[in-house]
């Protein structure tokens, strides 16, 4: 067995034009936008990046792949100083997935036709920091589940105040078997019982966040 000269048929696409590179950038984001929708991402959470990385592409002014860490340092440290933390979050993970996107799909591409190499400009010294930044929230055992619930249910019988207490196990248990928002379990009138619909009847959601409550609103109330 001999080794033989293995050349890149990389080498032998065209040259990038003068137009090549603003087309490349378009082709780029995309992909991305397909990507993150093959993943399962709702639309408006790839609406909400993809709004981000337009926002800081028009603030540096050229492609972000061309972003090193201190023009992200400048861009978080003084434009964003006094935006609110989860702004900062969205815009740092926005930029960081777009980077992982990069370096999964377009690094040699990239490279050929800038001589960059592809590295996010977020790095662990200029991150936001935030509330975000929580470890894996473990969710309730079925067993803690069920404790928690039996105990709520048997405290109105025992409560110094029973209305209070009603009111809450009444919430607790929409939030748990209907979906709802503590905002939007809050702002629910009995009126907005609708007995008569349906088998179990319906809840009618009437204060929430779109297009979430709308799907809510239709939500058998048991």
């Amino acid at each position: 067995m001999t080794l033989a000269a293995v050349r890149d048929l990389r080498e032998f696409r065209d040259p990038v034009s003068a137009e090549g590179p603003e087309q490349f950038e378009t082709d780029v984001l995309a992909g991305f936008v397909l990507a993150r929708a093959s993943a399962g991402l709702a639309d408006g959470t790839i609406r909400g990046d993809v709004g981000h990385l337009d926002q800081m592409r028009a603030w540096f002014d050229r492609p972000l792949w061309d972003v090193k860490p201190a023009d992200a340092d400048g861009y978080f440290g003084k434009v964003l100083r006094g935006s609110p933390s989860g702004t900062r979050l969205a815009r740092a993970q926005a930029l960081t997935t777009y980077f992982l996107f990069l370096k999964l799909r377009h690094k040699v591409e990239i490279h050929r036709m800038t001589g960059r190499a592809v590295e996010c400009p977020i790095d662990e010294m200029n991150r936001p920091r935030g509330s975000k930044d929580t470890a894996l929230r473990i969710p309730p055992t079925e067993p803690e589940i069920k404790t928690l619930f039996t105990g709520w249910g048997g405290e109105p019988a025992t409560c110094r105040k029973f209305a209070p207490t009603a009111r809450n196990y009444t919430a607790s248990k929409l939030m748990s078997q209907v979906g709802l928002r503590v905002s939007e379990a809050c702002m629910l009138d009995l009126a907005d019982i609708k007995w008569d619909l349906g088998r179990f009847g319906k809840l009618h959601v009437r204060h929430g966040k779109a297009p979430a409550a709308r799907a809510r609103a239709s939500g058998w109330c048991r």
